[in-house]
């Protein structure tokens, strides 16, 4: 188990699928010519996987194939991933320290660090032409976004210095309430929304040509954020509450409309507990029961530390399929149309929960496949695999250059 897998509460816990295990989850439907000639050819933008911490947590060289997690080189370049964005990802147990800030550079170095080692394969990105310059190379680009807002403790300054660094977007909360906005995962809502320096931050974000990133906020902090944004807004790694009753991380039809009013595009999280009620709910009887355990054995009893295998093992995980999550892309489109939905998987972030048939990048052509049984269009599957997202990024661009 990587530790790195305890930051979201989603996943708190699971294990982590090695290669060899992958290959027993293959797609159950053989996939088109065209369906890996569109994901060859096409710019591909996830805009959510965890590298970065993951490797810092356990290192490993994913310009090889690697052994676990599910992302390397070989298998982005098989399922023609173009633009993976690093998520710069800081514990919500590190809020308001320094550690928070110092972590978010380190992650930083790492990224940095792995396009030194291999410029022949990766390529840092900061624009949306930097994208489809490096694609035109060959080149798998890595723009990064920050995953919970805490590093920029309050300053502005530190604002600009980690958009200088890289960071394209911010992610304004994560499983706590910051001193940014309150949390989805967060009962305390102590600002109702954003705090008043979140409001400040919004119109700083516009003005620098950072994207704003909704994932993770309370349904109040989306209302306040999208009503001071003067650029669209990314939900870089959220699915639909409508699949999942109750699940405020998710978005409803009501925040999804609202979002494709503001022109704005919802990435599609793969893990099953975003996408079926089932997962979820699996993943809350687990809680229970572990709860309830070190209530009666004590924390550190070996029954504890046992728990997690023995209810896998008597209570199978409930995969979610590519089915599944072509139901929430589906969905998306009937509501705001295609314009306004993309991919942004948590891939190395969601652990041993992703559906069948998605369970690493390098199965990218299983959801190409997918979308093409469906009767979508290939102009249409270029908007979902990275149209949609350049577009809003463009606007970004062109905002801040038009207020420099």
């Amino acid at each position: 188990m990587l530790t790195s897998l305890k930051k979201k509460p989603l996943t708190l816990l699971m294990a982590t699928l090695s290669v060899a295990s992958v290959n027993v989850f293959a797609a159950t439907a053989s996939v088109s010519k065209q369906a890996s000639d569109i994901a060859q050819q096409t710019i591909i933008i996830d805009s959510h996987i965890d590298v970065p911490y993951r490797v810092h947590e356990k290192w490993v060289d994913v310009a090889k194939s690697a052994e676990d997690g599910q992302f390397d080189y070989p298998r982005a370049k098989a399922g023609g991933l173009t633009a993976p964005f690093m998520s710069i990802y800081v514990p919500a147990s590190l809020d308001s320290s320094a550690q928070s800030t110092q972590l978010a550079h380190i992650l930083i170095d790492s990224v940095e660090a792995m396009v030194q080692r291999d410029p022949d394969k990766f390529a840092l990105a900061r624009s949306v032409d930097d994208v489809k310059q490096q694609f035109k190379k060959g080149l798998i680009s890595l723009p990064m976004g920050m995953e919970n807002g805490s590093p920029i403790q309050g300053s502005l300054d530190n604002l600009e210095l980690f958009y200088d660094r890289g960071i394209r977007y911010i992610t304004l909360a994560h499983s706590q309430s910051n001193h940014i906005s309150d949390s989805s995962y967060d009962l305390r809502r102590q600002w109702h929304g954003l705090s008043d320096f979140g409001k400040s931050l919004i119109p700083a974000m516009n003005n620098i040509g950072m994207l704003i990133d909704v994932s993770h906020v309370s349904d109040e902090a989306f209302y306040q954020a999208i009503a001071l944004s003067k650029t669209p807004l990314i939900a870089s790694h959220s699915s639909l509450r409508s699949f999942t009753p109750g699940f405020e991380r998710n978005m409803d039809d009501k925040m999804v409309k609202a979002l494709g009013k503001n022109g704005g595009v919802i990435m599609i999280n793969f893990g099953s507990g975003f996408v079926t009620k089932e997962a979820l709910q699996w993943r809350d009887g687990l809680t229970k029961a572990r709860n309830a355990l070190i209530k009666a054995e004590g924390e550190n009893s070996q029954k504890v530390q046992n728990f997690d295998d023995t209810y896998r093992a008597e209570h199978p995980y409930p995969y979610s399929t590519l089915a599944d999550v072509l139901d929430h892309i589906d969905h998306v489109v009937k509501l705001i149309g295609i314009d306004h939905v993309g991919i942004g998987s948590d891939f190395d972030g969601v652990g041993d929960s992703l559906p069948t048939g998605l369970k690493d990048v390098s199965q990218y052509p299983n959801l190409v496949q997918g979308l093409l049984d469906r009767g979508y269009s290939r102009a249409d599957i270029e908007k979902v695999l990275s149209g949609n997202f350049l577009r809003v990024w463009a606007q970004v661009e062109d905002y801040a250059a038009s207020h420099s």
